[in-house]
């Protein structure tokens, strides 16, 4: 016996995989040799080559085929890989029937509301050869940090311009991609000067935050959709006295540049099988405009263009206000007690007033900027639990300060006073 022919033997005992390659077309070959191929054929990759480059060409070939096979390699997108261990019982599915409904009023999903959680899987491309992807479980999962424990996003507040202790306020945030981007746009906006002005050219007085809601969002929208997910760092949101930074540990494909960002340029996701859902709940617009977007609000607010970079990770920051008064102020209330490139306050307050303003000016401050605000979200701003937020709007309610507009689900509120 030959020493291939016993290396081949021993391979098969072990059910080891095995890669045949055979020089020429082997007419001249021994026959004992001849007879080993011919009774190898049927298991192991067998492949011929002429020359040297052939064979090392072929060789790379079957080897990474090999690993893709058992998942020691990745060549597509890290979201729609399989996700290890994950099943249908680790997804929400509840939060999928309320993904459905929601993507139907907003981009007309072309999916019944209750279409199976299976088919919208299959429809939203969520399933690897029938196992649940990395996307899904990011997606939808009940517990996604289980599966992928840096898609977190760290939250800091820092009392001056650079990171040290000690830290104002820090928050490690948990959860589904879009829990993420909302928790985490709360953490900032609540730490934002507000600035309410009078009703001097409309009924409604007008209110806004020093950086614009729909700027913060898109850097953290951003941050969370095309970061690297096999890196082990997470999300970071830090909010200084004099800007805000958003890094996450993606990179730009190579058809960016930091400077393309700053004009229309295509839309190429890192994680495209993520993009797809955010874009049907209205996260994302899929056209290379959000960077764009981010300059034109910034500078309509008054505010130094927002700067990206490329370094440990991909790096937005975005300046805040500095002198005296916020961005574009013409009102005569705002938030005070702060001086220029000091971290204003956390309540808002009427100018004049004392520095603890009331629990209800505060609520109905917010509301003035955002009417769309749910409990939750006005108790993490005003600082309140979200049973003192449902007391004091039904007490404004009752005295004709605010009414509620559609129902409480996707409903508003007007501030009538």
């Amino acid at each position: 016996m030959s020493p291939t022919e016993r290396e081949f033997d021993r391979a098969t005992e072990r059910d080891k995989h095995r890669l045949l390659f055979v020089r020429g077309s082997g007419e001249d070959r021994h026959p004992k040799m001849r007879a080993l191929i011919g009774r190898a054929q049927a298991g192991p990759v067998r492949r011929r080559f002429a020359t040297s480059a052939e064979l090392v060409a072929g060789l790379y070939a079957a080897l990474v085929q090999y690993l893709e096979a058992r998942e020691l390699l990745r060549l597509g997108p890290f979201d729609a890989a399989p996700c290890s261990g994950a099943t249908l019982d680790d997804l929400d599915i509840a939060g999928m029937y309320r993904f459905i409904r929601i993507a139907r009023r907003t981009r007309r999903l072309p999916l019944p509301e209750e279409t199976p959680p299976a088919d919208l899987l299959r429809h939203l491309n969520l399933l690897n050869r029938g196992r649940l992807t990395n996307a899904a479980i990011l997606l939808f999962g009940k517990l996604p940090q289980r599966f992928l424990i840096s898609s977190e996003v760290k939250c800091a507040h820092f009392h001056g311009t650079h990171v040290a202790k000690p830290i104002s306020a820090y928050q490690i945030y948990r959860g589904t991609v879009f829990e993420l981007v909302e928790q985490a746009v709360d953490f900032v906006m609540s730490r934002l000067a507000l600035s309410v002005g009078t009703r001097a050219e409309t009924a409604q007085a007008p209110a806004a935050y020093e950086i614009p809601k729909e700027v913060v969002t898109e850097a953290i929208v951003n941050a969370v959709a095309h970061r690297d997910y096999t890196d082990s760092s997470s999300v970071q949101v830090m909010l200084f006295s004099d800007r805000l930074e958003v890094l996450n540990s993606g990179r730009l494909p190579p058809t960016l540049t930091v400077e393309k960002l700053r004009t229309a340029h295509p839309s190429v996701p890192a994680n495209p099988l993520l993009a797809e859902p955010m874009y049907l709940l209205r996260y994302i617009e899929k056209m290379g405009t959000g960077t764009v977007d981010m300059i034109r609000r910034c500078v309509e607010a008054g505010l130094p263009e927002p700067e990206f970079d490329v370094g440990a990770g991909f790096l937005t920051r975005i300046r805040r206000s500095v002198r005296g008064t916020l961005p574009g102020e013409r009102g005569t209330t705002r938030k005070t007690g702060q001086t220029p490139g000091q971290t204003p306050p956390n309540t808002t307050q009427k100018h004049g007033d004392s520095p603890r303003s009331t629990a209800r000016d505060r609520i109905v401050a917010h509301l003035r900027a955002e009417p769309g605000l749910t409990r939750k979200a006005l108790a993490t701003r005003v600082g309140l639990t979200t049973h003192g937020v449902k007391y004091h709007l039904r007490n404004l309610k009752a005295a004709g300060v605010l009414r509620r507009v559609g129902s409480d689900r996707s409903g508003h509120w007007e501030v009538l006073q």
